[in-house]
């Protein structure tokens, strides 16, 4: 389900609210309904046009998967995902996300102007007569077996540390941290951080056919697990940096642990049959 997040937005437009019912014999009772965030892909569409107020709505969601009304819990349907869009934070009616909100997002994806190619084919598609019809590719049930199968790569000791490396080298007041992150950096990333980075590797390594997380795979996600949960300062700033710079050069100076080769993640392809939804 969409939704269009507007200024007007109240938090039970989204989670839904408690309506006052009387039955035959004149009683009285309050009947929950359910607002749109009891759905299987939530799309917050441009999260950042409503006030702190309404976005908080989706922190329960997105961490719990349940939603509390009143007194009562009631549980999303799995799977539950969300996706959000959000406008650049220069224009006018936008509020920026709490970092308690950004920090449950597992990626951050920047989608800039699409090229030439990409423009003349949109063009060319969207202003046809024909109708788009969506197809049904998966269902619940299988991206829960897709997601058990995720969780079942598995993850050496060496990337573990790797990772734990990573994410503490972001922090300025770590001992770990290099100079140029007490230098441009304000505040780091969380526990989170890292582990969004193992279970986004683990998903590369099953959708290459591999059976362990690799350290490339690490690095391939440092800049969309990372980009939002660090803030540069006015130093940074400044200087034109920004937190892909920073993330880029982290990338670069933080070494990897040194795996015993006999331990080192094969290239051997998993079974097609393995890698096949269950629907």
């Amino acid at each position: 389900k969409r939704i269009q997040f507007t200024p007007d937005l109240m938090p039970s437009d989204i989670t839904g609210t408690n309506v006052l019912e009387e039955d035959e014999h004149g009683k009285r009772y309050f009947r929950f309904v359910e607002g749109p965030v009891f759905t299987n892909v939530l799309l917050a569409d441009e999260i950042n046009r409503t006030p702190p107020k309404t976005q908080a709505a989706l922190l329960q969601a997105m961490q719990e998967r349940e939603v509390t009304v009143g007194q009562q819990t009631y549980p999303l349907p799995e799977p539950f995902l969300t996706i959000a869009t959000q406008n650049p934070i220069e224009q006018e009616g936008t509020y920026p996300l709490p970092e308690a909100q950004l920090d449950r997002f597992m990626f951050n994806i920047k989608v800039d102007y699409p090229t030439l190619e990409e423009e003349e084919r949109i063009l060319a598609t969207t202003t046809r007569s024909e109708k788009v019809e969506v197809r049904k590719i998966l269902s619940g049930k299988a991206i829960l077996n897709l997601q058990k199968l995720v969780n079942s790569v598995a993850v050496s000791p060496y990337i573990i540390q790797y990772v734990a490396r990573l994410v503490r080298a972001t922090r300025p007041r770590d001992e770990s941290a290099p100079p140029f992150v007490r230098e441009f950096i304000d505040w780091g990333a969380g526990p989170r951080a890292g582990q969004f980075l193992i279970q986004g590797g683990k998903a590369l390594a099953a959708m290459d056919g591999r059976f362990a997380v690799a350290i490339e795979d690490v690095r391939k996600l440092a800049i969309p697990v990372l980009r939002h949960r660090i803030s540069t300062n006015f130093q940074a700033q400044a200087e034109g940096l920004t937190s892909d710079d920073i993330i880029l050069r982290l990338v670069a100076e933080v070494p990897a642990p040194a795996i015993p080769k006999f331990e080192q993640p094969t290239s051997s392809q998993v079974s097609p049959d393995v890698l096949r939804p269950l629907s």
